[in-house]
């Protein structure tokens, strides 16, 4: 859950004198010239595909630049381009008096090589170095850097000792106790009202929940991150075997002009972007999740809300650092409440206490609980039981030859899961702001932090994956003993009838997203269209192929008319938030569009989208870590705060390469904790002059990007944000997924 700093009142006052000053300066500041007129050229820092077709640089300038020259320069100094500014694509109005209008500079250079933009007159600019070469040059360096987050995103006893990590983290999870959910107030209290428990035990055996993936800069591991981003992990390494799996290459140089590279980090390094492994400790994890012995699933590790009358709520204890009116000897604190490392929650001891893990205090730090679904045995959410049926079968998928044991157990519990699903939920289903949401689908406590409400595409996804599992074998008797279903046929048609309520109740009601963690749509059209080509387009079923074939494209050209309505070509509004994950998401559709079309105009915003996260924006910022030459140094991780460099732009090291940020949103945040390095250490927001809106000044769609480990909603990184961007890499290296492992199946 991306929110990790609450709210914290000012830790300091102002002098009446210090006032005064400031109020002088104010007023005369209100007195200075004009602004000077500036411009700044924005490129994709990562560099361009080479080949035929122009490439797109741009312009953004606070004065009329219609009609003046740019170059473009080899790193060689000599001259490879050189044209006049192109069309006026729109203005970016960053308040009532100052807007930046946008042009395009598109330019065709050998590839090979790195260069620069200069733009002579009214107002002179120049971009960052950035190369033009081939896929295969560009991106794999990009992906070890991406493996590297994945590595050190890892919790418990399989951690990777590397750059930012030196010891295992959250060890006692491994025996941690099932709580019932708690119920939360509309302030996302836990409202527990003695003499209750401040956590209702379950009653339930305790359950091994080590391992897993950190959801962001938190240390919280949830069901719902971890099985979308597990889904794509795994997909990626079938699909692309060459680029993920175990044929990408050893020892792949550093991208061109990278500052510094996670793949010369040292002890613990990637040594390729094979992520099979990574993919598999995602799917040990999610197992553990559904198949404890309780037969509960398990869908969250540790707690981030604070507790009424034991803790800081309201009423908050009158207790200890609580300073509250209700009298308890508990003051709960979490830790979303402490900054530190992962290795101090199992015996964290907070100043003034008796001892570690105090019972009345830091209690539910050391011994985290596990919240479950509950009762044992019953439906299970279907936004969950789709994905956990996808990961489950694309586990079978990848190792039913490899390891036979891991293969037969993933298929069943995926046919289970799938059979379990609660589909009387509506579609959308409700959403709540803050409290306690019965009737919402289960994502995380609080509900809101993860406001998921779509679920039709989850099932279609998950029905599509099982009938490519089971289309795996030659013959029924080819498949794991025991299975309720083994005929591949029966799970296309329910996937195409998922795919047919998606269309009716989500994307012709306006409620469509792109490719990330709340709309799935994105990747299981594409998966179903090819299921329904492998087994010979049969009669039947909700949807031909055709239909969902046209159903990507229309997903995608709608990105496309939004791109229209943007100076920058963007796919989305940018203030709607999670911005990178949509960015690199809509990248992804536009590949699978190409593959199935081979209409350029997919493959050129593909790649557009691609570089619109990666500098060619407003900002002219990459928002990955690590990938281009500005890219965020204070990002709101705790390992990377405390462990890392905060100057990772002027090649300070080491720094979580490969975690892809929240990126623009509609506002900033602030609030700090006790032993946070505060970054940047002047306070100075480098980008605010940038932020904005496309066309005439609005507030209300005002994109804000700042870099400041204080603002969680911009530079907080997470494994669904990061997912969607090895797809991206590999799907511009591949051109095309390779070949898929199912035949066309016959009913048996």
């Amino acid at each position: 859950m991306r929110l990790l700093v609450r709210s914290f009142a000012p830790c300091f006052s102002i002098p009446q004198s210090t006032a005064v000053a400031a109020i002088l300066a104010f007023a005369l500041c209100r007195c200075a010239p004009a602004r000077a007129d500036s411009a700044y050229v924005r490129v994709s820092q990562i560099g361009y595909e080479a080949g035929p077709s122009p490439l797109r640089a741009y312009l953004m300038s606070t004065a009329p630049e219609t009609g003046t020259t740019f170059k473009v320069t080899g790193t060689d100094g000599h001259p490879a381009y050189q044209g006049k500014v192109g069309a006026l694509l729109g203005t970016w109005a960053h308040s009532k008096t100052l807007a930046y209008q946008v042009y395009a500079l598109d330019f065709v250079v050998p590839g090979g090589r790195s260069y620069t933009i200069s733009v002579t007159g009214p107002i002179a600019a120049s971009s960052p170095t950035f190369a033009v070469d081939r896929p295969e040059v560009l991106y794999p360096g990009l992906l070890v850097n991406t493996l590297f987050f994945y590595e050190t995103q890892r919790d418990g006893s399989g951690y990777i000792p590397n750059a930012l990590r030196t010891a295992p983290g959250h060890l006692k999870d491994k025996n941690a106790t099932l709580y019932v959910t708690p119920p939360l107030d509309d302030n996302d209290f836990i409202d527990n009202v003695p003499p209750a428990k401040p956590l209702a035990p379950a009653g339930l055996p305790n359950i091994d929940a080590d391992g897993g993936w950190w959801d962001a800069g938190d240390y919280e591991k949830y069901l719902e991150t971890v099985s979308y981003a597990t889904a794509l992990m795994e997909i990626g390494v079938r699909d692309f075997p060459s680029q993920m799996g175990p044929g990408a290459p050893l020892n792949p140089p550093p991208p061109p002009n990278a500052v510094s590279y996670a793949g010369d980090s040292g002890r613990g390094s990637p040594r390729s972007s094979d992520f099979t492994a990574e993919a598999n400790f995602g799917i040990h994890w999610l197992l553990k999740m559904w198949d404890n012995s309780s037969e509960a699933l398990a869908y969250q590790v540790d707690n981030s809300q604070d507790w009424n009358y034991y803790g800081e709520g309201d009423p908050s204890s009158a207790s200890a650092n609580c300073g509250g009116t209700y009298t308890s000897p508990y003051c709960l604190i979490t830790e979303y409440d402490i900054w530190t490392l992962p290795q101090a929650a199992d015996h964290y001891a907070q100043p003034g206490d008796p001892e570690p893990c105090d019972p009345l205090t830091t209690f539910y730090i050391c011994a985290r609980p596990v919240f479950a679904s509950l009762p044992a045995k019953s439906l299970v959410s279907p936004n969950l039981a789709g994905r956990l049926a996808a990961d489950f079968a694309v586990c079978y998928q990848l190792n039913r030859k490899q390891d036979p044991a891991l293969a037969a157990r993933c298929l069943k519990d995926a046919e289970e899961v799938f059979s379990l699903a609660d589909t009387k939920y509506s579609d959308p289903a409700p959403s709540v702001g803050a409290g306690s949401c019965p009737k919402c689908l289960l994502t995380i406590a609080p509900f809101d932090g993860y406001p998921e409400t779509v679920w039709d595409d989850d099932m279609e996804l998950g029905a599509t994956e099982l009938y490519f599992a089971l289309s795996t074998a030659n013959s029924a008797s080819d498949l794991p003993a025991g299975l309720p279903q083994t005929d591949p046929n029966a799970y296309l048609k329910q996937a195409a009838g998922f795919a047919k309520n998606y269309i009716s109740k989500i994307y012709a009601t306006g409620n469509t997203d792109t490719l990330n963690l709340y709309d799935v749509s994105g990747l299981a059209h594409y998966e179903l269209y090819r299921a329904i080509e492998a087994a010979g387009d049969p009669d039947g079923l909700a949807l031909c192929s055709s239909a969902i074939h046209q159903q990507l494209l229309n997903q995608v050209d709608a990105a496309i008319a939004q791109a229209g309505s943007d100076p920058w070509g963007f796919g989305v509004p940018w203030s709607n938030g999670d911005t990178t994950s949509h960015g690199a998401g809509l990248s992804v559709m536009a590949s699978e569009a190409y593959s199935l079309t081979r209409d350029s105009r997919y493959d050129r915003y593909a790649q557009r989208w691609l570089a619109n996260i990666l500098g060619a924006n407003p900002w002219g910022t990459s928002f990955i870590v690590g990938d281009g030459s500005t890219f965020p140094n204070c990002i709101q991780h705790q390992v990377a705060n405390l462990a890392g460099a905060l100057d990772g732009t002027s090649g300070g090291t080491p720094i979580l390469w490969g975690a892809a940020t929240e990126g623009p949103d509609s506002y900033a945040t602030s609030g700090t904790l006790e032993g946070m390095n505060l970054c940047p250490a002047n306070g100075v927001d480098t980008f605010k002059r940038f932020n904005g809106n496309s066309g005439t000044y609005d507030p209300s769609v005002t994109a804000v990007f700042e870099d400041n480990v204080q603002s969680y909603s911009t530079t907080e990184p997470a494994i669904d944000l990061t997912a969607t961007s090895f797809l991206m890499w590999s799907w511009r290296m591949a051109v095309q997924p390779g070949a898929r492992m199912a035949e066309p199946a016959s009913s048996r």
